[in-house]
């Protein structure tokens, strides 16, 4: 295991060091100043003999705001006094631990009475975050596919500290596809190596869960390729050899084969950029089942490598013309609510395993397909597309915050099914057990999935801006 492993890392390696700190007779709004003025959650709480205590931000939330403690009173009567601490010799494990343990937000590092530092869940995802560029690094200088497979063969060790770290779960997924988008580069410079320089410009995109920079621990490959129009019926050998060399590459490196046939080797998905117009004209024109499948995975496109020009006025033109055809967002509408989350009669949760992908996340990520159609929003992850929905009025502040809510929900949920697997040595998967859930947490799964059938109904009946 690498030195720079979070598990054994020393935490005299991953504290902050000389945090922010005040005596105990301060104001508890000096304290508040100091937390506002350096945008930090705690300060820890010194006198001459030493270590004494914490105040975080929760702290001065229920004490002061919510609990009346006047904020001209000593900060020793809102402080955590004597909490939990570590000494410098412990590792980054002791801290996952003691966090995800206890539930604290905060380690001061002590030694002898005598304050060291602090570790924050914030220090723990910087680390990660930096860990992931390691990873991003080590992918581009690469000399061989062998040599990528080696790296992303640590990506579920990331996706289980980062899930363990308390990370947000757009977070992890973002961190996660950006490995993938180097691999995709990365590849696409070793078949030029190999194959010469391109004859023409082409654009490499990819769509499903790597487009919407949603890819967790179970992700395979949906790509595509748009060549220029000045492209030759000769050159076509050039970009299905460039198409197989990247999709071999993908596969090797744990991205595995579409089972649909998505990607670049499909001589149906390596085109011209007036055959792809034509693609989305006749699927807007005509959206029979085939065509509203199609374009429910092209709308999620997202370029990779290679001349970025190609797409821009196709999206923009595309999304303008889907827009004003009502027909098509009828059937669009009506394609999104055929994924329905899990619920039995009277809104019940069944006792029998659940799809976290296809009965959790996708109907969410179809709603935010269709909100993004509806407002010609470019964005293609579903936060985003939620947020612009949001932004522009096409969802209500209570209905649109309550869908966020239901989403980071489920999402969260089925990551942390994921670090749990990866820690016992399985293979990650979307299958949530029943039993795998505390009451409580099954209960707040459920209602984030009433929250996602409520806005179905509400969408589907023409009413979604209401929320």
């Amino acid at each position: 295991m690498s030195s720079q492993d979070l598990t054994v890392l020393p935490v005299d390696e991953l504290m902050t060091r000389e945090p922010v700190t005040c005596a105990p007779d301060a104001t508890i709004r000096a304290a508040a100043e100091l937390m506002a003025e350096r945008h930090i959650s705690s300060v820890c709480i010194i006198d001459a003999q030493g270590f004494r205590g914490i105040v975080t931000v929760r702290d001065i939330n229920a004490k002061v705001v919510a609990g009346g403690v006047r904020p001209d009173q000593p900060v020793a009567e809102v402080m955590t006094p004597a909490p939990l601490t570590l000494p410098p010799d412990a590792l980054g494990l002791d801290v996952l631990h003691m966090m995800m343990e206890r539930r604290i937000g905060h380690v001061p590092i002590v030694e002898g009475g005598r304050l060291l530092g602090i570790v924050t869940q914030t220090d723990l995802t910087r680390f990660q975050a930096l860990s992931s560029a390691e990873l991003v690094r080590l992918v581009a200088e690469a000399q061989d596919v062998p040599a990528m497979a080696e790296v992303t063969a640590r990506i579920p060790g990331l996706l289980a500290q980062l899930v363990g770290a308390g990370t947000r779960h757009d977070a992890v997924t973002r961190l996660i596809t950006d490995i993938a988008d180097t691999v995709t580069r990365r590849l696409l410079t070793m078949a030029e190596d190999e194959l010469g320089a391109p004859p023409v410009p082409y654009l490499w995109l990819a769509c499903g869960s790597q487009g919407r920079r949603e890819q967790t621990g179970v992700s395979d490959q949906d790509n595509c390729l748009i060549l220029s129009d000045d492209v030759a019926e000769g050159d076509m050998v050039y970009f299905a050899r460039l198409a197989q060399i990247v999709s071999d590459g993908l596969h090797a490196c744990g991205y595995v084969y579409c089972p649909g046939d998505m990607m670049a080797t499909n001589p149906r998905w390596c085109q011209p950029l007036r055959v792809w117009r034509g693609y989305f004209e006749g699927w807007i024109a005509k959206p029979n089942p085939e065509a509203q499948m199609l374009a429910s995975v092209m709308f999620d496109l997202r370029p990779i490598g290679g001349d970025e020009a190609l797409f821009g006025d196709l999206q923009t033109d595309t999304l303008a013309k889907a827009a004003r055809n009502s027909i098509f967002v009828a059937h669009m509408v009506a394609n999104s609510l055929k994924h329905a989350p899990p619920l039995g009669l009277f809104n019940r949760l069944p006792r029998t395993p659940l799809d976290l992908k296809h009965t959790g996340v996708v109907p969410v990520v179809d709603l935010g397909r269709v909100y993004a159609l509806q407002g010609q929003v470019t964005a293609v992850n579903t936060r985003a597309r939620l947020e612009a929905a949001l932004d522009s009025g096409a969802l209500s502040s209570s209905g649109g915050a309550d869908l966020m809510d239901a989403y980071d929900m489920i999402a969260t949920t089925r990551l942390r099914r994921q670090a749990r697997q990866i820690r016992a040595g399985e293979a990650p998967d979307n299958t949530l057990p029943s039993g795998a859930l505390s009451g409580f947490e099954r209960s707040h799964l459920r209602d984030a999935f009433v929250v996602v059938k409520t806005m179905q109904s509400a969408l589907g009946t023409g009413k979604g801006a209401l929320g």
